[in-house]
């Protein structure tokens, strides 16, 4: 039986995802287990294996794939030290092209996961996402946060701009009225309107902030700010990085 790890977290999918220009079904042909001074810098407890795997399908992939690949992988020894039976099992890669035809590379140690039906179903859903032409941008920090108190007591606005990769607006808002729950919003865009709404978790937009927004507000976003609005900046902030929660990783990112 093959040790079935834990099921990625949608953050660490998306990781994975965002980071291969290939991604195919594999179903491993053969296994070669590598010498000691053919596999240096293998971590404590895996062992280093060439694997040839036919190709099941090509999930990603602009350059197409041969039907036939090899790759390195650094096995997880089981609770005996034992490689676990990987001939004839199916699973899931995350790579890029090598240097000759058939060679490929994953981009990570953990770019291999078993090919659950589960689990293609989602790489599928994530790869969707992560290409429809109105995906989120990748958000590379924070810029200025303004806000503007209201008339009475209990009221005001909060608006904070993130910086992205690609320069699209995106920003966040916090709306605060007497007797009402605070509203937090994410726009995409230059205008924040009513259809401005929260991210559902295990979507592209949630990972995109919960994944990548410091845990507190900077004291350059409020530079410009009195004391009073920095401070209600700030609480509006934190009100959203709790909504937010846990960006949920947990795998080491390169």
């Amino acid at each position: 039986m093959i040790a079935q790890p834990a099921q990625l977290s949608y953050a660490d999918l998306i990781d994975l995802a965002d980071q291969a220009p290939m991604v195919a079904h594999v179903r491993i042909r053969n296994i070669i287990t590598l010498k000691p001074d053919q596999a240096q810098g293998v971590p404590p407890g895996h062992k280093r294996l060439f694997v040839e795997a036919d190709v099941t399908s090509l999930i990603r992939g602009e350059a197409g794939i041969s039907p036939l690949v090899t790759y390195l992988y650094d096995a997880p020894l089981d609770a005996r030290g034992k490689i676990p039976k990987l001939k004839k099992a199916s699973f899931l890669i995350f790579a890029r092209p090598g240097t000759r035809p058939g060679e490929i590379q994953l981009i990570a140690p953990d770019a291999q996961v078993p090919a659950t039906p589960v689990e293609i179903d989602r790489v599928k859903s994530a790869l969707s996402a992560l290409v429809a032409p109105d995906a989120p941008p990748r958000i590379l920090g924070l810029g200025d946060a303004f806000h503007v108190a209201g008339t009475i007591a209990g009221e005001g606005e909060t608006q904070i701009f993130l910086r992205t990769e690609n320069g699209d607006p995106v920003s966040l808002s916090v709306l605060r009225r007497p007797g009402q729950p605070p509203r937090w919003a994410v726009a995409l865009g230059e205008i924040v309107d009513e259809a401005a709404r929260a991210p559902e978790p295990g979507t592209l937009l949630w990972y995109r902030l919960a994944c990548s927004l410091p845990p507190v507000l900077p004291a350059r976003a409020v530079r410009t700010l009195a004391v009073a609005d920095a401070e209600a900046a700030r609480a509006d902030y934190r009100l959203i990085i709790n909504a937010l929660g846990p960006c949920g990783r947990t795998r080491t990112t390169s």
